[in-house]
């Protein structure tokens, strides 16, 4: 079995309904799998058992098995930049980092224990500001991987935050974001972490200085950089003539890529603000995971499961987004921080050996927190000819003391994966319009406007509860997702060259604002610069 075949596969598929699959009486307990606190529901895939074994088949031809061994074991698997990828190693205990890592484990465990001990001292105001007062705020300044995972955890954890400090996170450049953060916060009691593997990024080293100007502004503390700043980084030179203590600068390293950086000290913030024992917990419940992933069975193997149903919607149904939607507002930034993840990730069109490939590969992720979507795009996803696989969230236990407001919220998910399957075909709009009263005639101006076309796949995910650990065992899951899918893709899921090109148009054209070279632009944006300078010197 190779990915050609599945489109040969599934001809009969697009046009077979998922409500008939369910003449199976079992399907909903034989299409459901559960792991570390969380349970996944399958059953409204359009695929049938015999669809899926194709698709193990296509695992083990693509030598899977030997790939997860191969990242767990620290071979270079990240082809094009000659790196291992080791994030999982730093959630997992001491004697693996040692077994794996051999002696560079002792600084990855000095590391932690150098930032437990930071978080232990903020907590119990051992570690003080520049005027003798006790933390208030952490800022955390970063970019893209440096600032997803601590958004995304921030907010799912809130009902976490126990040290007493509040947590706030820039990353946009707009300069109106930042002031608009530094407005509510005291310069006296705000710590920042500076969160940059190479301490040259343009976004980030622009708005970490803002935020220096505006605290020395603030503050009358000739050593409150040295006293408030922290920083994440390889860059110790760039990092101490910011200003920034070389005692303060926990390090990172290349085998642990930005999208996958929260387990390192890039965590660093949210652990000031959770604490070091849910942080703890938050890995843990990722190395719980780790371990389904590598032990279990790929027929019931949670990871290999979502990964194998993902690449039947992308290559043999050929549909080209999937949607996230958590039905809970802590889990709002999730849809984003998996964007970042999986199309950073896959987002790519050549192979490991560097030839184009012949497939489809990512696709468009989005989503937003239920019931909002409801709202919203899923307008779309119930009535256009577009079929849009979908991954919904939700915990059985709610965080309010709402009960209410959870059982409908509750409801509203699993409706919605209903709907999405069931849709409503002309007849049943009729009969319906009929039994309500309504006459012949409105009936045949309505019908067909209230029509839904249904047979839209989905994935029902429920956590018991929210908890780091259940978090950490659902971050963890999709990680893995994505890794099995760039296997069989046959791409490397760990370099963002895409990244790059952006990045050098932006300094050229920055410079050409400046008054350099612009010739090499195009006649587009050397006009566009024209336009902003002109009305930048009015």
């Amino acid at each position: 079995m190779d990915i050609p075949a599945l489109t040969q596969l599934a001809v009969q598929t697009k046009s077979r309904s998922i409500r008939s699959l369910f003449a199976d009486g079992k399907r909903a307990d034989n299409f459901s799998t559960n792991s570390q606190g969380l349970y996944l529901d399958y059953s409204k895939q359009n695929i049938t058992r015999t669809e899926l074994s194709q698709l193990f088949e296509l695992a083990e031809t693509s030598k899977l098995s030997e790939k997860i061994k191969a990242q767990f074991s620290g071979e270079i698997i990240n082809n094009t930049e000659q790196r291992a990828v080791l994030h999982t190693v730093l959630r997992s205990p001491e004697t693996t980092k040692k077994h794996i890592l051999g002696h560079n484990a002792d600084e990855v465990i000095a590391t932690e224990q150098h930032m437990a001990k930071i978080v232990d001292d903020v907590s119990n105001c051992k570690l003080m500001s520049a005027s003798g007062d006790k933390f208030t705020d952490v800022i955390a300044i970063g970019i893209g991987g440096s600032y997803y995972g601590i958004k995304v955890t921030l907010s799912a954890l809130n009902t976490f935050h126990t040290t007493g400090l509040n947590a706030h996170v820039i990353a946009n450049v707009d300069g109106a974001a930042v002031e608009e953060k530094l407005a509510k916060l005291n310069a006296n009691t705000t710590l920042v972490v500076v969160i940059s593997k190479t301490f040259t990024t343009q976004e980030t080293l622009l708005n970490a200085l803002a935020v220096k100007n505006w605290m020395l502004k603030h503050a009358p503390y000739a050593d409150i950089i040295e006293k408030q700043w922290f920083a994440v980084s390889t860059n110790i030179v760039k990092a101490t003539e910011f200003g920034i203590l070389e005692k303060n600068i926990l390090p990172m390293w290349d085998w642990v890529g930005g999208r996958f950086s929260l387990w390192s000290a890039v965590g660093l913030p949210l652990a000031l603000v959770i604490g070091n024992e849910n942080f703890n917990k938050l890995k843990q419940g990722a190395y719980e995971m780790d371990q389904h992933f590598q032990k279990t069975p790929f027929e019931q193997n949670m990871p290999v499961l979502m990964a194998l149903l993902g690449i039947w919607n992308r290559n043999a149904l050929q549909y080209s987004s999937l949607a996230i939607l958590p039905y809970d507002h802590s889990l709002r930034a999730l849809p984003g921080y998996l964007q970042q993840t999986d199309m950073e990730s896959n987002g790519k069109s050549v192979s490991n050996s560097g030839e184009k490939l012949p497939w489809q590969t990512a696709p468009t992720v989005f989503g937003q927190e239920g019931t909002n979507g409801q709202h919203a795009f899923m307008q779309l996803m119930h009535q256009s000819d577009d079929i849009i696989p979908t991954d919904f969230i939700v915990c059985l236990k709610g965080a309010s003391d709402l009960p209410e407001h959870h059982q409908v919220l509750v409801a509203n998910c699993f409706a919605q994966s209903e709907a999405l399957m069931r849709g409503k075909s002309l007849a049943e709009v009729e009969e319906e319009l009929k039994d309500a009263g309504v006459t012949a005639e409105e009936i045949s101006r309505l019908a067909a406007h209230k029509t839904m076309k249904g047979n839209t796949p989905s994935n029902t995910l429920l956590l018991e509860e929210m908890t780091p650990e259940n978090l950490g065992a659902l971050l963890a899951l999709y990680e893995h997702k994505i890794f099995v899918q760039g296997v069989i893709w046959q791409l490397n899921s760990f370099d963002q060259w895409g990244v790059e090109l952006g990045k050098q148009l932006g300094n050229s054209i920055l410079s050409a604002m400046n008054g350099g070279e612009a010739s090499m632009l195009s006649a587009s944006s050397q006009n566009l610069i024209k336009r902003f300078n002109t009305s930048s010197n009015k």
